[in-house]
């Protein structure tokens, strides 16, 4: 070998001292000990979730600016209010909504941004703003929506023969008892109807007695006050004075005097009917059981009435304590608060969730460790696994540990990063205790201490060792860097492998030395060295294999040939679609959500007969355990809801269903079978009535708008809406594309009562008080609080007409407007128009946008092929008087509206965002691991052929996705990217030694056989360790992608690259080492010769890697 490719490593003194601190210290085992107590702390102190939280700093901004027009709210208070929040720091995205009257904005920040930082920065923003605030609009109310709003447990209240407002009213006991339990946050009574009392105007009485409504309600108002005025000194005492009174009950209500009539009083009960009960129905909450349950045959109602209490947690705690305290305040109210009869019953338990699932995988991961020890026993013997047994759960508590310094929850992710771990971490103290009973074995050790010959064999695999370990660190530590909503749900992975691969490394310098002296000094007694044992099976067929390939260099081009051939037809797989590519596959949940949108202008009750006649074909479905209906106001949301903020979800026309499954031990099929199987029932009736339907299932990894969105932009927005509907067509004409949808409202009728100001003027009349009148006879006033102390919840006083009247205009017509002592009939004063109600004005990133979105399902559920399919579609599509087809974007929004143009949003742009930045992840990966071999090896050309092999494990990953049936996902792309640090590794031990016994004087040829053979058996161990380790995870739904990645591709690279990289090496080395192998023959007469091959004689060491 040339002089400039010189072989040298420099021995560092500080690990030799540390191992011969360590190496018989008694403080070694209490280290070992205390790591584990610490795991063990860890475990118990950690937060448990099932998933891990994303943080992403979302804020509300409401902007009222009533009688206003939707395009007038978007010109005076949307647009001004874009431009300001969009000067922030950290914004973005900002969606606004303009409807008639109001203005909704959304600003979301960037992932991970301080939250408490995020709301100063926004209210800071606003209120140096409020005196560009125009007339007539009101003050922005600002809040914030975080991930610990979701509620982690719901109650629904139901059956006992109570109707809705008895059941409110228990709930509200109910929720005071359970806000007082430690660590619960926002609690939220979703259904029941609440105490009011109504004062229903009658419009007849109203007119013979001349009493104008808006006067009723001030009156109402100035009988419902008390106020303080003073004090005064009376009787040698000091006083209190007080003026006024509230109104305390019905007949009080009923006394007030709102008028006199002909020298008569005319009290309030004379011109209206007071009625003490619950309020006018505007949603309705019910209760049902499926097939699982016993449930109703088809065609019988069978729910009743319900109200669900939604708790969420404070931040930072743990659900399955703050769920199990409030569970036990429950019970304790049984019997007292909540009568007998009345059932309590858990429509969501997030703690529940959270425990099994952790428990499932602390036990899969103890299932792993046992498996890997158990190969290790298998292959190398008991006393040796025994060493092993020690290290992994050492290495698996401190890295517990650190998991809890840095503020992670145990969860699925941070398990799934220990447990793929083990089979990686598991390779350091292989090579540690291989090599120490090695040199326990060596003949010219015996008679030496024990503890010299064990520091010897730990400290000659240390400089490979480290190597190692910081090529695989190299390999999964860039994915900490993965932007987006993606990056935060799967960071636990590379910080979790990166710090288990640290300890590991620092492991084998402390606790596997020691545990390797006293467990292994068996081998010294009875070692007498090793010179009659011969070659294992794997070894021998190892050399029969590649004597050929290396010796006949035609037949190793024609094998390497062979492999990129199998490399291509592997990564053709993905090209014809026989692989599909998907962010994430569903989870298997036991809940899912029927989100009901009616046509605008529908009623409430006819709403909860089409979402109460979907449901009779759901709960048929025999997983089905129960499920709530609820009409006219939103479902308890999880974070699915709190991305797409379906809490705001309010009015007649919608309606959610919540389905809740059995538990997953108790079905066969997972809950995207059973949701789709759901879709297929009730799509066809869903049709027929009228309603547009989202089957939304708790959605893996981040949630997104919609799995498919299509974003309309364009100048004109009546032009953007009729391209929508046309999109919206291609969308239901795609195979696959289901639960299509768009955010048009459908017309709504409206009245309008136009004012003549001519006749108004002559009865001195004026606008805004015909508009009170309207407003009070249809919509109602308040006349502030009924005064019960004993009512948990404020009890309302309300005027307004009874349905009957106000429900027909005509009836509105005779209400008398007063000025003064002449009134006026309404009809007198205006006409009724009747016309079509403004639809809302959406926007994003300050651009006016339509959106049409979409689900996906059937043969190919990866959005990716769906948007292949409608591009196509979309290509031929030219809009009405335009030349040009659509223009269609994928990746960002249009930089003009000038032309009408589209761009695909959803589950794709979460996926781009992350396959785009795994792939730059991946580049720095092989920078690293290039820069790493260069430092190693003082060569340039080197690190080309380690890395070579690299590629050749997709050869075993795509086909074992095939076979599987398995998406190829992002967290399959991790696999691979790890893998890739396993495959280098080897390679980087592979080739050092192939230079170690070059050095020695063995002919290159012989050298690279002999090193693959000798390394042959720790590779194999190493990959039936990866296989152990995580095969645990094979059938998680969402780490299944990683495990076949790792498994597929450790087993391919075993069977390829462990052949390609020698004969790789070989071909590009050889002209290389001739000079030497002639000098090496040369000099071979003058010595005994070159170490032998060992066919059927000695075997060396397989970690026989001297620096």
């Amino acid at each position: 070998m040339k002089g400039k490719h010189r072989y040298r490593v420099r021995r560092f003194g500080v690990i030799s001292k540390i191992l011969y601190f360590f190496v018989e210290s008694p403080l070694t085992p209490l280290l070992a000990v205390g790591a584990i107590l610490l795991g063990a702390l860890a475990v118990v102190f950690l937060p448990r979730e099932e998933e891990p939280q994303i943080v992403v700093p979302v804020i509300d901004v409401f902007v009222e600016m009533p009688g206003s027009t939707a395009t007038e709210v978007e010109q005076r208070v949307t647009r001004p209010l874009e431009k300001l929040l969009w000067e922030i720091p950290g914004v973005e995205y900002i969606y606004s909504t303009s409807s008639p009257g109001q203005s909704l904005t959304i600003v979301r920040f960037l992932v991970g941004w301080d939250e408490e930082k995020a709301i100063v920065q926004l209210y800071q923003k606003l209120y140096a703003n409020l005196d560009r605030i125009p007339e007539g609009v009101s003050r922005p109310i600002l809040k914030p929506r975080r991930i610990d709003d979701v509620p982690v447990l719901a109650l629904t209240l139901h059956g006992g023969g109570y109707d809705l407002h008895d059941l409110r009213r228990i709930a509200a006991a109910v929720d005071d008892a359970v806000k007082q339990v430690p660590d619960v946050s926002e609690t939220t009574l979703i259904g029941g109807h609440r105490r009011q009392l109504r004062v229903e105007l009658d419009t007849t009485r109203l007119t013979s007695y001349q009493i104008d409504p808006t006067h009723v309600l001030r009156t109402l108002r100035a009988a419902n006050q008390e106020s303080r005025a003073g004090s005064i000194p009376l009787s040698d005492r000091e006083t209190l004075v007080e003026t006024g009174g509230f109104l305390r009950d019905r007949a009080e209500v009923g006394s007030v005097v709102v008028g006199v009539h002909q020298g008569q009083l005319v009290y309030l009960r004379d011109v209206a009917d007071i009625i003490d009960g619950p309020e006018e129905p505007e949603d309705y909450v019910l209760f049902g059981r499926g097939a699982a349950l016993g449930g109703p045959a088809d065609g019988v109602v069978a729910e009743e009435p319900a109200v669900t209490l939604a708790v969420a947690k404070r931040k930072g705690t743990n659900a399955v304590r703050v769920v199990a305290e409030v569970m036990r305040k429950v019970e304790l109210l049984r019997g007292n608060l909540i009568p007998d009869g009345v059932e309590v019953t858990v429509t969501r338990d997030y703690g529940r969730t959270a425990t099994e699932k952790s428990d499932e995988l602390l036990f899969h991961m103890g299932l792993a460790a046992v498996g890997v020890t158990l190969l290790v026993a298998v292959v190398l013997g008991w006393r040796d696994s025994i060493v092993d047994a020690i290290a992994i759960p050492v290495t698996l508590a401190l890295t517990l540990a650190t998991f809890f310094l840095l503020g992670f929850t145990l969860n699925r992710v941070t398990l799934f990063a220990l447990i793929f771990s083990i089979g990686i971490l598991v390779d350091d103290p292989i090579v540690d205790v291989e090599n120490v009973v090695r040199h326990f074995r060596l003949p010219e050790n015996r008679g030496r201490p024990l503890k010299e010959v064990t520091v010897e064999a730990v400290n000659e695999v240390r400089s490979p060792l480290i190597l190692a370990t910081l090529t695989v660190i190299a390999a999964v530590l860039p994915m900490a860097f993965v932007q987006g909503l993606m990056g935060p749900y799967m960071r636990p992975i590379p910080i979790g492998a990166t710090a288990a691969m640290l300890f590991s490394m620092a492991v084998a310098f402390v606790v596997t030395p020691w545990a390797a002296y006293y467990m292994l000094r068996w081998h010294a007694r009875h070692g007498g060295g090793h010179a009659g044992e011969r070659e294992d099976w794997p070894t021998r067929a190892y050399r029969r294999v590649m004597g050929p390939l290396i010796r006949r260099p035609l037949l190793g081009m024609g094998f390497l040939g062979g492999i990129t051939l199998l490399l291509l037809a592997a990564c053709a797989l993905v090209a014809i679609g026989a692989v599909k590519v998907k962010m994430l596959p569903y989870d298997n949940k036991s809940e899912l959500q029927i989100v009901v949108d009616m046509d605008e202008g529908t009623t409430l009750e006819r709403t909860l007969r089409v979402a109460q006649d979907l449901v009779r074909l759901a709960r048929t479905e025999p997983e089905v355990a129960n499920y709530q209906i609820y009409a006219g106001t939103a479902a308890p949301y999880n974070f699915n809801g709190l991305v797409r903020h379906y809490f705001l979800r309010r009015g007649p026309n919608v309606a959610d269903v919540q389905v809740n499954f059995v538990p997953k031990e108790e079905r066969d099929h997972q809950s995207h079978e059973i949701a789709k199987r759901i879709r297929d029932k009730i799509t066809p009736l869903a049709r027929s009535l009228g309603a547009r339907i989202k089957v939304a299932e708790v959605p893996p990894g981040p949630p997104v708008l919609q799995t498919i969105v299509a974003e309309v932009y364009g100048p004109d927005y009546a032009e953007q809406i009729e391209i929508a509907k046309r999109v919206q067509a291609l969308f239901e004409a795609t195979p696959g594309v289901v639960d299509v949808d768009s955010y048009v409202e459908a017309d709504q009728p409206r009245l309008i009562f136009r004012f003549d100001q001519e006749k108004a003027a002559r009865h001195h009349v004026g606008a805004d008080q015909v508009a009170q009148v309207v407003r009070v006879a249809e919509a109602g006033g308040e006349a502030g609080l009924l005064h019960a102390p004993e009512e948990r919840e404020d009890v309302p006083i309300r005027v307004r007409l009874p349905i009957h009247q106000r429900a027909e205009p005509a009836h509105l017509l005779p209400v008398p407007v007063c000025a003064g002592d002449r009134c006026v009939p309404l009809g007198e004063l205006t006409r009724v128009i009747r016309s079509v109600g403004e639809k809302s004005i959406y926007r994003k990133n300050m651009l006016p946008v339509v959106y049409v979105t979409g689900d996906v399902a059937g043969a190919e559920e990866s959005p990716v092929y769906a948007l292949l399919q409608l591009n196509q579609k979309i290509a031929d599509y030219v809009p009405a008087g335009r030349e040009a087809p659509l223009e269609v974007w994928n990746v960002r929004q249009p930089f003009s509206t000038q032309l009408p143009s589209m761009k695909w949003d959803g589950e794709w742009h979460i996926t781009y965002e992350v396959f785009r930045d795994l792939g730059a992840a991946f580049a720095v990966v092989l920078v690293l691991i290039y820069t790493l071999v260069v430092g190693w090896f003082r060569s340039f050309r080197t690190p080309f052929i380690i890395m070579a092999a690299i590629p050749f494990s997709l050869v075993g990953i795509l086909p074992a996705h095939w076979a599987m049936g398995a998406f190829f996902t992002a967290t399959s792309m991790i696999g691979f990217m790890a893998g890739a640090g396993i495959v280098v590794r080897n390679s980087i031990i592979l080739v050092d030694f192939i230079k170690l016994r070059a050095k020695q004087g063995m002919p290159l040829a012989e050298a690279v056989i002999d090193a693959g053979a000798i390394r042959f058996r720790p590779m194999m161990l190493t990959a039936m360790a990866v296989v152990v380790g995580g095969s645990v995870i094979l059938f998680d739904p969402i780490f299944q992608g990683l495990a076949i990645s790792l498994m597929a591709g450790e087993v391919a690279s075993l069977l390829i690259s462990r052949m390609a990289v020698p004969v790789i090496y070989y071909l590009g080395m050889r002209h290389d080492h001739a000079a030497t192998d002639g000098d090496a023959e040369r000099g071979a007469a003058k010595k005994k010769g070159p170490p032998k091959r060992a066919e059927g004689g000695t075997v060396p060491s397989p970690t026989e890697v001297r620096a």
